[in-house]
């Protein structure tokens, strides 16, 4: 990790924060990237941090030698001076640092609320995104078709790229600046963002994750629906999915702005659907109420799983919500091609599909991957992170030819398949080492039939067995090319 200073974008920004007692929670990349926007804006940053590795020492080192002190192995006690304290977004509303915060009087917000506090006069407006699952892939989709539309634009927030840096960095040192961009909002980042107002936003679905963090469901979709407070142009909602409306009504907005509908039915008006296999806009129109705008085809999405097509609809209508023409929808769904363990096709063998889609961490995920397919052996199992199973095995029931299953809550999800689907055969792999995902693509290849497609879609987190859901897709692909090519992985 470079060190660095971060020049502030202008004289006004200095004034704002210098001098200015900062305390940052978290050494993580969003922590370390808003310690040292601020601390280059003139601020006095202190970073607090659990943590007591050799990692944790090495980031603390770097940070010190560029006049940022950091404190590890101490995350609880407020620093004597605070004036306001910016959390990394997986801290929880309840930590002792945000209790000790309020006693003090002092504010608590995220980095994305920084970035939001220091942009420029000449900001590029946020085209926003949330929701429960697929909000890298619309993001990214989005800003394909922004720059298919000749505009300059980066896909940031929660998708990688810390905010923070791309805000500061406009127009400095000569920098282009942007025209638009396209931010990845989690329900984390919009909790300790009060200020942030997008241009237009989307909020893709809602079920329940993370409720260890926000406490209930209630609040979970609160935070969410925070995205289309003061939105200014449109709030794009999921019609299959009311509570995303509802959020909608209950948003305080410009005059003006718009709710824009996207369904994979046929759209009415102010809504993006499809009809016989193409995308179309009845949002964006003059005359919305007869006429529709072709913008793709079904075949121009990959994967064209159904709830991608839903992704590739909600980013056409933020980009056709910024002015994008047609045909920029369409050749920048052509030109995207989705990140790793995505619903990834790895290979055919003996004509059988092995699809990895390890990044379905949550039943709502692996249900919309479970929809994509119609003759299936299921690879499922890890952490079920408080989830229940008996929805996602209700509607899948019929889809599946075998299930294979792995991990430390697979007990879980065996249970809800005698309740629900008692008759499709399951295989128990009583392990959890990282070797059980060959025998487990082996059991699954001597489930299947050909035309069948083995899809790893665990609907549960990895950590029980891998650092990541990387690495589970990973350890999956291999497996499955050891298979094609009559090798053995070993277990």
């Amino acid at each position: 990790m470079a060190g660095h200073q971060v020049t502030p974008t202008t004289s006004s920004a200095a004034q704002e924060w210098a001098g200015k007692h900062i305390t940052v929670a978290g050494l993580g990349v969003s922590g370390v990237s808003a310690a040292r926007a601020l601390a280059g804006l003139g601020a006095r940053v202190t970073v607090v941090d659990g943590g007591d590795s050799t990692t944790h020492h090495e980031r603390a080192a770097e940070l010190e030698r560029e006049g940022i002190a950091v404190r590890l192995a101490d995350a609880d006690t407020l620093p004597p001076g605070t004036e306001l304290v910016v959390t990394s977004p997986g801290w929880k509303p309840g930590s002792p640092l945000f209790a000790a915060a309020a006693e003090a009087g002092v504010d608590v917000v995220g980095d994305v609320e920084i970035a939001w506090r220091l942009r420029g006069e000449q900001a590029a407006p946020w085209l926003a995104v949330t929701g429960t699952n697929g909000k890298t892939t619309t993001v990214q989709m989005l800003a394909s078709i922004l720059e298919a539309a000749g505009l300059r634009t980066v896909a940031v927030g929660n998708i990688g790229t810390p905010i923070i840096d791309v805000v500061l960095a406009q127009g400095r040192d000569g920098a282009e600046p942007y025209d638009v961009l396209a931010v990845e909002l989690s329900s984390y980042q919009l909790h300790w963002a009060p200020s942030v107002r997008a241009h237009s936003a989307a909020v893709l679905n809602l079920a329940p994750d993370h409720l260890d963090w926000h406490g209930s469901m209630e609040a979970y979709a609160a935070d969410k629906g925070r995205i289309y407070e003061g939105n200014e142009i449109a709030c794009v909602y999921n019609v299959a999915d009311p509570a995303t409306e509802r959020l909608v009504m209950q948003a305080d907005v410009e005059e003006g702005c718009r709710a824009i509908g996207f369904t994979l039915g046929t759209p009415g008006p102010s809504e993006l659907g499809v009809v016989d296999g193409i995308l179309v806009d009845r949002a964006f129109v003059e005359n919305r109420r007869e006429q529709a705008q072709e913008l793709a085809e079904i075949s121009d999405v990959t994967p064209a799983a159904p709830h991608n097509i839903a992704n590739a609809l909600a980013a056409a209508a933020l980009a056709r919500a910024f002015g994008v023409p047609a045909t920029a929808v369409r050749d920048g769904l052509r030109a995207f091609r989705p990140d790793a363990h995505r619903i990834a096709h790895v290979a055919d063998v003996d004509g059988v599909a092995y699809v990895d889609d390890s990044k379905a961490t949550n039943t709502h995920a692996a249900q919309a991957s479970l929809a994509a397919y119609e003759s299936i052996v299921w690879i499922a199992g890890g952490l079920a992170k408080g989830a229940t199973f008996d929805g996602l095995v209700t509607a899948s029931a019929r889809r599946l030819r075998g299930v294979v299953l792995i991990g430390a809550d697979r007990e879980l999800i065996r249970q809800a398949l005698a309740r629900h689907a008692p008759d499709v055969p399951v295989v128990d792999l009583d392990r959890t080492d990282t070797g059980a995902m060959a025998a487990a693509v082996r059991e699954a290849a001597r489930l299947a039939r050909p035309g069948d497609t083995v899809l790893m879609a665990p609907a549960c987190a990895s950590m029980d067995m891998f650092a990541n859901y990387n690495k589970r897709g990973e350890a999956f692909a291999d497996a499955v090319r050891g298979l094609a090519s009559g090798r053995h992985p070993e277990e």
